[in-house]
């Protein structure tokens, strides 16, 4: 019998290890090619890896909640077939060049070369050196985790009169990444307000037809992306990320879409190349996204690449809010709930007033590269965007 090390998957460029959730089979049970091996976690979805060849597990490496890193060993299967570690991916990067000292350091650490792809270089041509390193390694180590056993001599709390819940894995995460961007990014919120008056009306008018010709509903989700990439490609300079002092300008619109689980939880599909959809292309991929979403069956690379974000507040009966910015990107709108109210409508004979549909917009960006001109110009694009909508599905 020959064996065969069984390694983490890359999971996309910006993954760089991964939670060992649960194995689905025991050591000793025979495995058949494609057959589902084990539950893993990234900070994006869950997701499952499959058996590459038939055998049997002989060794689980990693027990469930413990972290592997992509391209290290997870398992080791025996297989009739032959296998070598020449058989068996190495680890290595394709981006950068790194020194002997940098590699050193980062084998003595446990960094992989893929963890060592998502430092920030400072040196020639964004080399990462021994300073970057050994920065990065004292600022992973710093961020300590108080045990939630030790909460209450923190505290001094009455264990009677409190409960203490400990957040899930995603929850933690969730909460990282919000501080964290909060620290990275200058947060800045602006409002604008819509008359999406037009909108509503021609949804209800088609969405009943339309969902019985196209098994599709028809979302204003779908209407709210279409705006936001019209202004995106206005102002492009919205469609940006931070790396040190250099700005980086992104060719592709990929929008976020923040979606609510079922459990609480957040997660961001991504709808990739959105400015290349139609409206119902965009109402097909949405709708797909977030069944998806709530189902727990996005693929990791579904969950990456975004470049702006959309959150739907109002589907929770918010006005208008301050979203935290999804880094590395610079910005986030935040669409609020849609509301009849009486309004003075402007016309050629005269004003009148009249009952509309408004909607707050909510925009936040970095300050540190964004200024309230854009900010403020593009929350209004998208307003103006919305309100000569042109409502071209016809039923």
């Amino acid at each position: 019998m020959a064996e065969y090390n069984l390694p983490l998957p890359a999971m996309g460029e910006s993954i760089a290890e991964a939670t060992i959730i649960r194995w689905l089979k025991e050591e000793g049970d025979s495995v058949k090619k494609e057959d589902l091996l084990v539950e893993i976690a990234t900070d994006k979805v869950d997701s499952e890896i499959s058996s590459p060849v038939n055998g049997i597990l002989k060794k689980k490496l990693f027990a469930p909640n413990e972290v592997a890193k992509v391209g290290s060993f997870i398992a080791i299967l025996e297989t009739e077939e032959k296998f070598s570690i020449e058989n068996v991916p190495m680890e290595k990067s394709k981006k950068r060049f790194y020194s002997p000292l940098v590699r050193t350091i980062a084998h003595r650490e446990g960094i992989s070369f893929y963890e060592l792809d998502t430092i920030e270089g400072t040196g020639e041509k964004g080399r990462v050196t021994k300073k970057d390193i050994l920065k990065y390694i004292s600022i992973k180590k710093s961020k300590i985790v108080i045990p939630f056993s030790q909460y209450d001599s923190i505290r001094g709390i009455n264990n009677k009169n409190e409960e203490i819940i400990e957040m899930d894995r995603v929850r933690r995460i969730t909460a990282e990444h919000m501080v964290s961007s909060k620290n990275i990014s200058a947060h800045v919120t602006s409002f604008v307000e819509a008359d999406v008056t037009n909108i509503v009306k021609w949804r209800e008018k088609i969405k009943d037809t339309f969902q019985k010709s196209t098994g599709e509903k028809l979302t204003l989700m779908s209407v709210f992306v279409e705006c936001v990439v019209k202004a995106i490609k206005d102002l492009p300079m919205i469609n940006i990320s931070v790396n040190g002092t250099s700005i980086i300008k992104k060719r592709n619109i990929h929008i976020g879409l923040a979606t609510a689980l079922p459990n609480g939880n957040l997660i961001v599909p991504v709808i990739k190349n959105a400015d290349s959809y139609n409206l119902v292309g965009l109402i097909k991929i949405i709708n797909d996204l977030i069944k998806r979403a709530k189902s727990n069956q996005l693929k990791p690379e579904e969950t990456q690449g975004g470049t702006y974000t959309i959150s739907n507040i109002g589907s929770f009966g918010n006005l208008f809010g301050t979203p935290i910015i999804h880094q590395p990107q610079v910005a986030i709108m935040a669409i609020g709930l849609i509301q009849k109210k009486l309004s003075i409508i402007e016309t050629p004979e005269g004003d009148l007033i009249g009952i509309r549909h408004k909607i707050y917009l909510s925009h936040s960006y970095d300050h540190r590269v964004i200024d309230g001109v854009l900010g403020g110009c593009f929350a209004k694009k998208v307003a103006l965007y919305l309100e000569k909508f042109n409502c071209y599905i016809k039923i």
